[in-house]
């Protein structure tokens, strides 16, 4: 039972590593409905994994899911559609747990 439980775990670190995370900073993030908003438009795309939605820095993340992307012009436009600014768009390698971590420790 241990050798299967480590292999999943195994299998699920490794496809969340080479999966993609993309951080954009995204002005007109006032509230907690704002943060709502945001996250259930962008689950609606189906190469989303994950998403992460910082009101105090100004950050939307997405991780996608493993071989997939969404193009600039896709969040550009989910995002302005819904009466946000995006000033930026970076693909990083950062893991969204990684960039919660970090948001928890900067003051």
């Amino acid at each position: 039972m241990k050798k299967i439980i480590l292999t999943i775990l195994a299998v699920f670190a490794v496809a969340s590593a080479n999966a993609g995370t993309i951080e954009m900073k995204v002005y007109g993030l006032v509230c907690g409905f704002c943060a709502q908003g945001i996250e259930k438009t962008l689950r609606k795309n189906p190469a989303t994994a994950d998403v992460l939605v910082s009101l105090e820095n100004k950050l939307v993340a997405i991780s996608t899911r493993e071989g997939q992307d969404i193009s600039d012009a896709d969040l550009t436009k989910a995002l302005t559609d819904s009466g946000y600014d995006v000033k930026a768009i970076t693909r990083t390698t950062r893991s969204l747990d990684v960039i919660r971590t970090q948001l928890k420790a900067t003051p």
